[in-house]
């Protein structure tokens, strides 16, 4: 066997603090990112476990199934004949889920190992060439993801369009991939929107609760915008079971509790400013409380922890999760996707919409679903200005985060709440061109104040300032995507022809928005206008 070492590459010229230069485009099976982050381990003489995301190349001589089962057996002997460390290893649950991935944490010494092994071709495949003797084609780090976190109601004309078309999302399933659910808000439980069919199942994907629970209080602000209503009064359905299972385990949802229940009245939280400036908050009384498309059905894909965290691999696995339940687009049983959640992108680390997260949203949409995104909050940043002491604050472009970098996904900025034209695109929001060139975001919506369910930590901070609400506000280009998934959900309910072509309904969506008169690469295509794309077909 040949001794050989991985190529430690600098991401930039070590002599500028910023800069380009040709090796970070050198092809590389450690990629550059991992490559830096295994040098500064080496530097300082550490060990660490790193989470990684393993490409299997699909040009192997034997196929896919075959390269997977390669170097799976590889990463075996590199633990064997260097690993050091305990808890090392491919994550079998997840990898499942993936037919183009695995997923693991392995040590820096055990990763370099690894691409030394795949170097040496197997004995059946001395006349291969090397594109095809390589079971590996490039590994990852697996990047932390994070979340990208009602007169809007009628700001995207969903009231109208409840009201002249019957709009309200029935018989559309969506997926939120968020941090849960939380199944026990009266807001899910007046027309059933967590009750799936038996076929289809809600999934952690990061092994720490429930899918059907939601400590962080995120996703089921996220969940409450796309979908559900409590008016007060109404009967209440049992809540949903959270099934106990972890990623790949046993279990299913069901119903618990046979007593009649009534939907309590709507509290909501809302915070702003006194005449000195002080935070302060008020508890509003409301009539009711609606989704976008109130009778879709949510399946809820949990990737993030009860702090906010969790990994691109979880993200990859929901997305493969999906293509399993439809059957590869086969039966669409899942309509669409919400994600508001995602990461910054770095023009290092791969060509941009080309990462395998959005790869997989790619292909997603390829196979019939709706798949939106949240284009990202960091749209607002600082200038350093010659002749200024202080960086000077202003609004960033080339900012769109990962998955939004995505082709085929509808990237969400956001707009304020009910008075878009005054305000146009806020001022966090996210903003194009994607760093290829491509126009993005595509669409706007309200995704300032907004008013949504109350859960987990969310819930337990409105409580200790003195309010037992369900119902708060928060802002983000996070609240803007369901704004968008609710109303193609809605669309999809009353024009059925267009379930399975998401790229058709891309177009009308697009080009049946409302200009707000701003810069394309704020505005995308300008305001989703539910009413107007139903009338367009």
């Amino acid at each position: 066997m040949r001794e050989e070492t991985v190529t430690e590459l600098p991401a930039s010229d070590p002599d500028q603090p910023v800069g380009f230069t040709p090796e970070v485009l050198d092809r590389t099976v450690l990629s550059i990112p991992l490559l830096k982050k295994l040098q500064e381990e080496r530097d300082e003489g550490r060990r660490d476990v790193h989470a990684v995301v393993i490409d299997v190349n699909l040009m192997y001589a034997d196929g896919r199934d075959p390269a997977r089962e390669r170097a799976k057996e590889l990463i075996r002997h590199a633990i064997h004949q260097v690993g050091k460390q305990p808890n090392q290893g491919i994550n079998e649950v997840k990898s499942n889920y993936s037919e183009q991935y695995l997923f693991a944490r392995l040590e820096g010494d055990v990763l370099r190992r690894l691409v030394v092994l795949d170097d040496e071709p197997a004995a059946d495949h001395q006349a291969a060439s090397r594109s095809q003797q390589r079971a590996i084609y490039r590994i990852w780090p697996d990047f932390p993801v994070k979340q990208l976190g009602v007169t809007s109601i009628s700001t995207v004309k969903a009231d109208a369009a409840h009201a002249a078309f019957a709009a309200a999302g029935e018989e559309i399933v969506w997926a939120v991939v968020d941090s849960g659910i939380d199944a026990t808000h009266p807001h899910f439980r007046t027309c059933g929107t967590l009750e799936l069919p038996p076929a289809i199942e809600p999934v952690d994907f990061t092994g720490t609760g429930h899918p059907l629970e939601d400590e962080l209080g995120h996703g089921t602000h996220v969940a409450g915008i796309l979908a559900g209503e409590l008016r007060p009064g109404a009967e209440l359905r049992p809540p949903v079971t959270a099934p106990d299972r972890q990623a790949g385990g046993d279990g299913a949802a069901g119903t618990e509790g046979t007593d009649v229940e009534k939907a309590p009245g709507v509290r909501a939280f809302t915070r702003h400013r006194d005449q000195e400036g002080e935070i302060d908050y008020e508890v509003l009384d409301l009539d009711s409380m609606t989704g976008i498309a109130p009778k879709c059905k949510l399946l809820s894909l949990k990737v993030l922890d009860k702090d906010g965290r969790g990994n691109a691999s979880d993200l990859i696995a929901a997305l493969e999760h999906i293509q399993r339940i439809n059957g590869n687009g086969r039966r669409l049983l899942v309509h669409g996707v919400n994600m508001s959640v995602g990461y910054d992108f770095e023009p290092e680390w791969f060509a941009c919409g080309q990462s395998p997260l959005c790869v997989e949203v790619d292909r997603l949409v390829r196979s019939g679903v709706v798949v939106v995104v949240a284009a990202g909050n960091t749209g607002y940043g600082y200038h350093q200005v010659e002749g200024r002491a202080t960086a000077a604050p202003a609004g960033l472009d080339l900012t769109i985060n990962d998955p939004g970098n995505a082709e085929l996904a509808i990237t969400v900025g956001a707009t304020h709440r009910d008075m878009p034209h005054v305000y146009g695109v806020s001022y966090f929001s996210s903003k194009g061109p994607t760093g290829d060139g491509r126009l993005k975001p595509d669409l706007v919506a309200p995704g300032e104040k907004i008013l949504s369910c109350a859960a987990g930590r969310k819930y337990e901070e409105a409580k200790e300032r003195g309010s037992d609400c369900n119902y708060l506000e928060d802002s983000g280009t996070s609240m803007a995507a369901p704004h968008v998934s609710g109303a193609i959900a809605a669309f999809l309910s009353v024009r059925r022809e267009f379930i399975g072509r998401p790229e058709a309904v891309k177009e009308i969506f697009l080009s049946s928005a409302t200009d707000l008169r701003r810069d394309r690469n704020f505005q995308g295509a300008g305001l989703v206008d539910l009413m107007r794309a139903i009338q367009s077909v």
